[in-house]
């Protein structure tokens, strides 16, 4: 039943139920109340329509994404680079021969409906057509480049060592970084085995990021300050630079995407004020 008729029988039932009479003016005024609920109460029902438009709206988007991406394995493109593709998990993963780190991939719509699936900073990596053609899009192949299917491939979780593995990781990550800066860079753990697979990747991911920033001229300079990375876990990803420190949030509830890739790393460096040279 529609709120407004709701309204306007419990105002009925209390003027029914009064002991004296209610004034006309009263009475009129009571009728119009309930007149100008009626446009509030249909309001109110479209915007609960449209909401639930959107909601199916959704559902249907992710729906057809899933459908139009190929099936999980090896594929190669045009260009020569071979990647990963597994769609295992609840969302669709991509690692690229010889890198180290795991993409997350996040569906978009795209004109003719086609589907673009991107990292968490927003870059383009691939695109798919209805029909399950293929382009990926690389630093050699900025335009994209079209894409094949060649054979079966590894599923792409996230790795877990163990409290000494970690430890050495570490070690060596933070030793690689102290050589290239020409100054101690501390690296920092502080998760539980929940999130070991995630810290890992984080700590991976991260201190490549780093590694190439260094190797780039123009941008070198927003590492001047960095003297440690942190790692730790909390209830979404994210990833911060202040200080000196270099901030990395975990989170396990999020699954495989509960962690930041190196562009959103890169991101952090970039948008962090250029130090002051006296």
């Amino acid at each position: 039943m529609a709120i407004a008729p709701l309204l306007a029988m419990e105002l009925t039932a209390r003027v029914r139920t009064a002991r004296t009479p209610l004034p006309a003016a009263m009475a009129i005024a009571l009728a119009a109340a309930a007149l100008s609920m009626l446009p509030l109460a249909s309001q109110a029902q479209n915007q609960g329509n449209a909401q639930a438009e959107q909601s199916q709206s959704l559902r249907n988007r992710n729906a057809s994404a899933a459908r139009a991406l190929p099936p999980t394995g090896r594929y190669v493109a045009d260009s020569g680079e071979g990647f990963i593709l597994d769609r295992s998990g609840q969302r669709p993963l991509l690692r690229f021969d010889r890198r180290d780190e795991t993409w997350v991939l996040r569906p978009t719509a795209a004109p003719r409906g086609d589907v673009i699936y991107r990292n968490d900073a927003g870059d383009q990596l691939l695109r798919v057509t209805p029909g399950g053609g293929m382009t990926v899009y690389t630093a050699q192949a900025p335009g994209g480049s079209p894409a094949s299917f060649s054979g079966p491939g590894q599923s792409l979780t996230p790795p877990t060592l163990g409290p000494t593995q970690l430890f050495q990781l570490m070690a060596r990550r933070s030793a690689m970084l102290s050589q290239t800066m020409g100054r101690l860079i501390e690296i920092n753990v502080d998760t539980d085995g929940q999130a070991e697979g995630l810290a890992v990747e984080a700590l991976i991911l991260s201190t490549d990021a780093v590694l190439r920033i260094a190797r780039s001229p123009t941008a070198r300079s927003s590492l001047d300050r960095l003297r440690s990375i942190t790692i730790v876990e909390g209830q979404r990803a994210s990833v911060t630079y202040a200080r000196g420190d270099l901030r990395i949030v975990v989170a396990p509830v999020q699954g495989v995407a509960g962690r930041p890739s190196s562009a959103r790393v890169i991101q952090a460096f970039l948008a962090s004020p250029a130090p002051t040279r006296r």
